[in-house]
């Protein structure tokens, strides 16, 4: 059972943008043959835009573990996890990433999840991942950690 899952896909307006593709496609075509350019920029535009959707990486939180993309946090694997948005997350991001950490990172989505790790042969000291909501992120994801006494 999924407890919680987020594609962290791009905004609507990264897929206007990309509507950009077809007039250029009209353009370049225009003067072999216009219903070609046509044909042309609205294949790329699907393309690109299935491309990106399917592309986008996708957070679950399950019995199983947490899963950032393709890549697995097991239960026992981890720590302590704290949500972070606005300058704290940007800070999280820059100044304070240490650079053996994992990161998964998505230039459209600001808040991140900063997830410790307790396996002591991990080269990594902790996950850094971008979400749209690390507070319900954080909360799932304390609710699969193992409990140890005094917690």
């Amino acid at each position: 059972m999924t407890s919680y899952r987020e594609r962290l896909s791009p905004p609507l307006q990264v897929f206007v943008a990309l509507l950009l593709v077809v007039p250029a496609s009209v353009l370049v075509f225009l003067p072999i043959n216009v219903p070609v350019g046509w044909g042309v920029g609205i294949a790329l535009f699907v393309g690109f835009g299935l491309a990106l959707w399917f592309g986008s990486p996708v957070l679950t939180v399950a019995e199983e573990g947490f899963r950032a993309g393709r890549a697995i946090l097991y239960p026992g694997e981890i720590g302590a996890a704290a949500a972070f948005s606005g300058e704290e997350a940007t800070a999280e991001r820059g100044v304070r990433l240490d650079a053996r950490a994992w990161t998964l990172f998505r230039g459209w989505v600001k808040p991140v999840i900063k997830i410790g790790l307790t396996d002591p042969n991990d080269p990594a000291p902790y996950w850094l991942v971008s979400t749209r909501h690390p507070e319900r992120l954080s909360l799932a994801i304390d609710a699969i950690r193992p409990r140890t006494p005094g917690r």
